[in-house]
């Protein structure tokens, strides 16, 4: 089954797993971008991210994405030298142009930013526009909480969902980041407002699974399980129905809006995410024991509930993370072989 694919003995027929060390996934990514003019810091950030997202167990936004984003510099999406400038500045919020940077990096200077405003005013705005794909959503909620800070992180993207009542993709798959930091382990919630996220699609597609639950349309506007059909159809379906397709609109909304940048209709015009629209919000907790003891609290009553099944325990956003990235570092990195034969051929 695909949710055991990285299991020795799940190995599919339709892609061959490796293990990596994390030091020599990093080095082998960096080495490319350092022969496409990267900077040695800024290649190092870039391939740390990579080489992290697939550290983490999030494939679909690791390796499996760097090809596409030497394609993405080829075709001049993505700027490798360029930096952000600041555009407005209000107090705690400030309204910054990416100026088509790479998106990792343009994220990680925003959180950073949105941190010290923090630190200076106790929540901090960054509203960025002209970026490019921020890759995994969660790896900036991660940053945030490693400083001390909750996070929040918000990007538009491509029209690839279905709104509530229609048929055709007019909403972006717009995640949402939510972190809170606490000693035992970062709580990070990193979502899609579709039911399943394209690359996950893509994976069901891969392996030749039907989905669990219905998470597209086909070519006629019927729901189906088929992730050959929504992968070719790209009318994915939201979270909650209406629920999700309302939560992607005011996503669409806030960033577009405080950024006052490209919106979803504006990238799926050309379609490409280059351009987008984010937001990176840093909160000061008070970090004293009444605080953690909340977190607790809410935790611990969150995994009382039973288990369905009870190999499958109650767990809480990001937990399984870490699970995965301590996992990682002690065996290796899965990686597609055939993807990182490529790489090493660059």
């Amino acid at each position: 089954m695909l949710r055991n694919i990285l299991q020795p003995s799940a190995i599919s027929l339709y892609i061959c797993f490796m293990l990596i060390p994390f030091e020599e996934l990093k080095a082998q990514l960096k080495r490319v971008l350092l022969q496409l003019g990267f900077a040695d810091d800024r290649a190092d950030l870039c391939a740390g991210t990579f080489a992290a997202n697939s550290r983490d167990g999030v494939h679909t936004h690791g390796l499996a994405r760097f090809l596409p984003f030497i394609k993405a510099i080829k075709a001049g999406d993505v700027i490798v030298d360029a930096v952000p400038t600041m555009a407005r500045s209000f107090g705690a919020l400030e309204q910054w142009d990416g100026n088509f940077a790479p998106g990792i990096s343009n994220a990680r200077f925003s959180m950073d930013r949105a941190v010290t405003l923090a630190e200076q005013n106790g929540i901090g705005c960054i509203a960025l526009k002209n970026t490019n794909h921020w890759m995994r959503g969660g790896s900036y909620g991660w940053q945030a909480a490693e400083a001390g800070f909750i996070g929040i992180c918000i990007t538009n993207a491509t029209a690839t969902t279905v709104p509530w009542c229609g048929t055709t993709a007019t909403l972006g798959n717009n995640p949402l980041v939510i972190a809170v930091p606490r000693e035992q382990g970062h709580v990070v919630l990193d979502m899609a407002v579709s039911q399943y996220s394209f690359g996950k699609i893509q994976q069901f597609k891969s392996f030749g699974e039907p989905l669990d639950v219905f998470g597209g349309h086909d070519s006629e506007g019927n729901l189906t399980k088929d992730a050959t059909v929504i992968a070719d159809t790209k009318r994915m379906l939201p979270i909650g129905f209406w629920k999700g397709s309302g939560l992607s609109l005011m996503l669409d909304m806030l960033v577009s809006v405080l950024s006052e940048g490209d919106t979803v209709k504006r990238l799926t015009e050309r379609r490409s995410d280059a351009g987008a629209s984010q937001l990176f919000i840093a909160i000061k907790p008070n970090n004293n024991e009444q605080t953690a003891a909340i977190i607790e609290e809410i935790i611990n009553y969150t995994k009382s509930s039973q288990p369905a099944k009870p190999d499958k325990p109650v767990l809480y956003p990001g937990e399984n993370t870490l699970k995965k990235r301590r996992k990682s570092l002690t065996e290796g990195v899965w990686v597609d072989e055939k993807v990182w034969e490529e790489v090493k051929g660059i």
